[in-house]
């Protein structure tokens, strides 16, 4: 086996251990460890020193973060923004790193693998550099750990007896003989309410999995197409060149709508547990 920089390479479907004394250490931890360091490395730099009047780092530091603040609090409320704001933002800016990460050259293209001929695309059997958000096992860890803290801050709200009669008791404020014949009909609702957040964390995982896994599979596609075609090598070349740079683009906007789309989903799902009987009330 040997050590190579091929043009691309398709990712596989499960994270792999470049260095077979360290067990933990996957390609896609490794990636996971550097995504953590670059966002520290630009949060220290643009709080290092702060100035009344940003400039620079800070001034983008900060909308980034009042942004996302603000965001939060007109989904979860003023209430639950203090508790829930430190995760929600983390996930978003982890994910979007991680996922804009992946498009950078190397990631998935440099590893160990057999090379056939000069100038041919290897088969790279184990990339070093793998993307974090391509690992199921990294998103569904993210999607557990979320549903971990919203069952956390769920009860925190309402205590256990209100959560058990959120879940399974009768809504619309219904009374007497009507309350009574309808609570079989609000038990299976809940039944069926708490299987549907059994699927939360599979649902969150998967959607953000499958769009970066199958995102980075189709760049591979249009990078290698024109020699898969049989075109010849300098046609083959500009052709890797040329076709994958709309999907290049279009991967960027995934990233962003991938990383939206997890902490939205997440911060809805907290509203859902923690405002529905206020608003009931009301």
């Amino acid at each position: 086996m040997t050590f190579f920089l091929p043009i691309a390479a398709g990712i596989p479907l499960y994270a792999d251990k470049f260095l077979l004394d360290i067990d933990w250490l996957t390609n896609s931890i490794l990636v996971s460890l550097l995504v953590v360091g670059i966002v520290f490395f630009f949060a220290r730099r643009a709080t290092k020193v702060v100035k009344l009047v940003p400039d620079g780092p800070q001034n983008a530091f900060e909308a980034i973060v009042e942004t996302l603040y603000d965001t939060v609090e007109e989904i979860v409320g003023p209430h639950m923004v203090s508790k829930v704001f430190s995760l929600l933002a983390t996930l978003f800016i982890f994910i979007l790193v991680s996922n804009w990460f992946a498009l950078l050259p190397g990631v998935g293209s440099i590893g160990f693998g057999e090379r056939t001929g000069f100038l041919t695309v290897p088969n790279i059997e184990v990339p070093i550099l793998r993307p974090t958000t391509a690992d199921l096992n990294m998103t569904l860890a993210m999607a557990l750990v979320f549903m971990v803290l919203w069952l956390y801050w769920s009860i925190q709200e309402m205590g256990v007896g209100g959560f058990l009669k959120h879940m399974f008791g009768v809504k619309g404020g219904l009374k007497g003989f009507m309350a009574v014949v309808l609570m079989p009909i609000f038990f299976m609702v809940g039944v069926i309410e708490v299987v549907s957040i059994a699927f939360r964390p599979v649902s969150l995982s998967l959607r953000l999995f499958g769009n970066v896994f199958a995102g980075e599979n189709l760049l591979v596609t249009m990078l290698t197409l024109g020699k898969k075609l049989g075109l010849p090598d300098f046609v083959a070349y500009i052709s890797s060149i040329v076709l994958p740079l709309p999907f290049y683009f279009l991967e960027l906007l995934i990233g962003l709508l991938q990383a939206m789309v997890f902490t939205l989903l997440c911060a809805v799902y907290i509203t859902l547990s923690t405002t529905h009987d206020e608003e009931e009330a009301h």
